[in-house]
């Protein structure tokens, strides 16, 4: 079959692809980026609602999950947010801090798509969106020993170096696949687990018809699953809990575990009511926590509180006994979600090609010469935040140093 020939394939028109694509354009390299959808960068021009998170002032590896927690620390340190904050300054972006170091646009989402989309012009790059890539091999004939032959509806491509920079499974509905999995095996790399992150949970029977009665509140929680813990907003949905907290601790969280939540994480519940009971305030207790809850949670969980024993009355009236109920009831609330929204609104993807096969420097597989892993296809799941964007940047900035 008559191929292009070329120094190098990235399969993937998302961050990471883009990034490398722009770095290894401008080392001289000859660069074919090769996109399945009708445009580039859909996740990017999706994400923080219009704005794009783009990074995180304070990018740490201990932002990252991975099976091995040290792969992530070299590409993080030679390309930082600093980096990419300059890249923005450059081309005139404005930007905002929202809130924890977290970088918005301060106009839309497609300014990041366009400052790399400017970049891959200025490098070079050959961008073919709507190209389905229908095969990938090591090409060992004609005198082409190592290089790979990648087949495309529209076409082939022999290359030097081939990067798979496909994403991972969350949010089918923007063109998401396991394909890069799929790659990676046939290239007798290893996979880990994947499951959905950063993902709302689902609850069911009682849990969530409980739910479905406070739809659209919000309030700042803590939530805990095992050794993790996260102060932010939760939001109770008609199909159970969402909101920055809850995403958050997902990335820990595994099917059948329990998640405590603490309610009133800014106050202490039993010195509240022994405070009130000295004041020998008759305020009933769903009164008198409304100046610290929303009012329509407050009245749902002390009429809960039932079942615990404790009923509703005058604040002044609680027994010890009671206040130590309440206080488990407010602070150390636990449950089992019945499982999350899956794939469909998950941000990202937990799990996937298995960083130990990877080296940490080039992002090449150790065993398979020119192929090259970056992005969230890779096992490296960042907090919210802009950190999974950050791990694009830098990922991809890494592997074009080399490709």
């Amino acid at each position: 079959m008559s191929a292009d020939e070329i120094d190098v394939v990235i399969i993937g028109g998302g961050a990471a692809g883009l990034m490398c694509a722009a770095t290894a354009g401008y080392r001289g390299r000859r660069v074919c980026l090769l996109e399945h959808a009708n445009k580039v960068g859909k996740k990017i021009l999706m994400s923080g609602g219009g704005r794009c998170n783009f990074t995180n002032l304070d990018v740490q590896p201990g932002n990252y999950i991975s099976n091995n927690k040290h792969f992530c620390k070299s590409a993080l340190s030679r390309y930082t947010s600093e980096n990419f904050i300059e890249l923005v300054e450059r081309y005139g972006v404005a930007y905002h801090e929202k809130e924890k170091g977290q970088l918005f646009c301060n106009n839309k989402s497609k300014d990041i798509v366009n400052i790399l989309l400017e970049e891959c012009h200025h490098a070079g790059v050959s961008i073919n969106t709507q190209c389905k890539v229908v095969g990938c091999e090591k090409d060992e004939t004609g005198g082409t020993d190592g290089r790979f032959l990648v087949e495309t509806e529209q076409g082939a491509h022999r290359c030097q170096s081939l990067v798979v920079a496909t994403g991972g499974l969350s949010i089918p509905t923007m063109g998401a696949t396991g394909f890069g999995y799929e790659l990676a095996k046939q290239f007798g790399l290893l996979c880990t687990e994947t499951a959905p992150s950063l993902v709302p949970y689902t609850l069911h029977g009682s849990w969530l018809d409980i739910a479905k009665s406070l739809a659209g509140v919000a309030m700042p929680v803590t939530v805990s699953c095992g050794r993790y813990s996260f102060f932010d907003s939760l939001l109770f949905t008609h199909r159970g809990l969402s909101g920055p907290s809850i995403l958050q601790i997902s990335n820990y969280w595994n099917y059948g575990e329990e998640v405590t939540i603490d309610f009133l994480p800014s106050q202490n519940i039993k010195a509240l009511l022994h405070q009130w009971k000295r004041e020998k305030s008759r305020a009933e207790l769903k009164n008198a926590l409304s100046k610290f809850l929303p009012k329509r949670f407050a009245e749902k969980w002390v009429s809960l509180a039932a079942s615990l024993g404790v009923s509703n009355k005058p604040v002044n009236q609680y027994s010890d006994k009671e206040i130590e109920a309440l206080v488990e009831h407010i602070h150390h609330f636990t449950l089992v979600p019945s499982g999350t929204e899956g794939y469909r609104t998950a941000e990202v993807t937990r799990g996937g090609v298995d960083t130990d096969g990877i080296c940490s420097k080039t992002m090449m597989a150790k065993r398979v010469d020119g192929l090259y892993f970056i992005g969230e296809v890779l096992d490296v799941t960042g907090w919210l935040g802009g950190f999974n964007f950050q791990w694009a940047w830098a990922s991809g900035y890494c592997a074009g140093l080399y490709v």
